[in-house]
């Protein structure tokens, strides 16, 4: 007769047996597969990149059964093709291109890089010789060859790795390429869904993403909308062309205002905050590194080194503004870019400083007569009294007395009044040394001065 302790080890050892079988057939029973969806829709941006390259990794990393790419687009940048496609060849993950309802440009050779290529009915793909985009609306233009060359040997390549007929993919790209029975020399090859079938370019056609799903083998396939998320969306914000214009004249107008009237205040933090916002867009999608942020954050110094140190402008000012550009522009520069895009994104920085210099003029010549801006350089009275901390009896004789500036005034500096150094303070506006001023009033242990005109200057 077993004891009953044996009784209750038997009892424990079935209980375990009876988890250890239940493990052992829940993970024998089949799970359903995962699909993820993106959309590849609208202009092909440097933001878009990224959002890519993360599902592809969160897919390949939760075992996903395949990738899908919806695309329906008329292209966009080249360097953020460029970077999809490359993220689709390194990736581990089954990767479907699904053409609905075109994709023509950058959007070609996406849709070559993913390893399965679909075309929904009545679709079309091709057209991908690169241009030069018109500013303001402005005609495109085409590029020269080797750039046109460069751009036919990645759809060549991408071609010949994912099995699919190479001379098609260049014949997209160069108008010299000749295809009998296709494509006759001066034109840029576009395809049908027909064609593009029966010239062996793409897998099969589907009408819907179901029908892509089934003919995948993956019919039972739980499937998963994935899109951007925030951070992603202000980064395609962010790198957007007139969005980086604004956001350099917005940060060099402040620093400019900053520099001419120090004491770091609003301009400072919100043109040192642009810049940032500039930087920190182009940093996330691999177009500025440490070299762009060193230039950049070099040439402020130097900068301000020169107009608040040194008061003048010299060695140290020209290579800090010429490092400051330098690095904006090179921010903007990504792979295949040209000589053109580079003069090109050069002349969008001026442009960006031009306007900087010429919102400077305008906000230092109006903002000292604004009342909110009187109040931030305290042109209000002190009042008068020990209370109010009046002026010593030796301040108060320079009332109404005129004088010459000995060091620039921004605002504060020295002049000379009846034959003495006196620290003086202008009404807001920058006075250049040689100049006449006149003691409008005296605050506490402030001078305020204000610029004489010349047809007021005592002789």
């Amino acid at each position: 007769m077993p004891t009953r302790s044996m009784r209750w080890v038997f009892s424990v050892l079935l209980v375990v047996l009876g988890g250890l079988t239940h493990l052992v057939t829940a993970k024998l029973e089949p799970l359903s597969p995962v699909v993820h969806v993106l959309p590849i829709e609208g202009d092909i941006d440097l933001g878009l990149a990224p959002f890519v390259r993360r599902v592809l990794s969160q897919a390949e990393q939760e075992g996903a059964a395949a990738v899908i790419l919806q695309i329906n687009t008329f292209g966009g940048r080249l360097d953020a093709a460029v970077q999809i496609r490359d993220a689709l060849m390194d990736s581990e993950v089954r990767t479907v291109a699904f053409v609905n309802k075109r994709a023509i440009s950058a959007g070609a050779l996406i849709a070559l890089a993913s390893g399965e290529l679909v075309m929904v009915e009545g679709g079309t793909i091709g057209a991908a010789t690169p241009v030069h985009m018109g500013e303001f609306g402005a005609t495109e233009r085409l590029v020269e060859e080797k750039t046109v060359s460069y751009v036919r040997r990645e759809f060549r390549a991408t071609a010949e790795a994912r099995k699919r007929p190479p001379l098609l993919a260049e014949a997209m790209v160069d108008a010299d390429v000749e295809i009998p029975d296709v494509i006759e020399k001066g034109k840029l090859l576009t395809l049908t869904t027909e064609q593009a079938l029966q010239q062996g370019l793409i897998d099969f056609r589907a009408d819907s993403m179901e029908s892509v799903l089934e003919q995948m083998g993956l019919a039972d396939a739980e499937r998963i909308d994935v899109s951007p998320n925030w951070a992603e969306n202000l980064v395609r914000f962010l790198t957007r062309p007139v969005i980086g214009s604004l956001l350099m004249s917005i940060g060099m107008l402040g620093i400019i205002i900053e520099v001419r009237s120090p004491g770091f205040g609003l301009p400072g933090v919100l043109g040192l905050t642009s810049l940032g916002a500039f930087l920190w867009g182009h940093l996330l999608v691999n177009l500025a590194g440490w070299e762009e942020l060193l230039l950049v954050g070099g040439g402020i110094v130097l900068l301000g080194i020169e107009i608040v140190l040194l008061q003048g402008f010299g060695i140290a000012g020209i290579v800090g503004i010429t490092a400051m550009l330098a690095g904006l522009a090179m921010s903007m520069v990504g792979a295949g870019a040209t000589a053109s895009f580079v003069i090109a994104s050069t002349a969008r920085v001026l442009a960006s400083l031009l306007a900087a210099l010429l919102g400077s003029l305008v906000v230092l010549r109006f903002l000292p007569h604004l009342p909110f801006a009187r109040r931030m350089v305290l042109h209000s009275d002190l009042g008068s009294g020990p209370a109010h901390g009046s002026a010593p009896e030796i301040d108060q004789r320079w009332q109404g007395k005129q004088g010459r500036v000995l060091s620039v005034l921004r605002p504060a500096g020295i002049a000379e009044i009846e034959g003495e150094r006196v620290d003086v303070v202008s009404d807001g506006a920058q006075v250049e040394p040689g100049e006449r001023i006149e003691v409008t009033h005296v605050d506490g242990n402030r001078v305020v001065v204000r610029r004489v005109p010349h047809h007021n200057q005592e002789q």
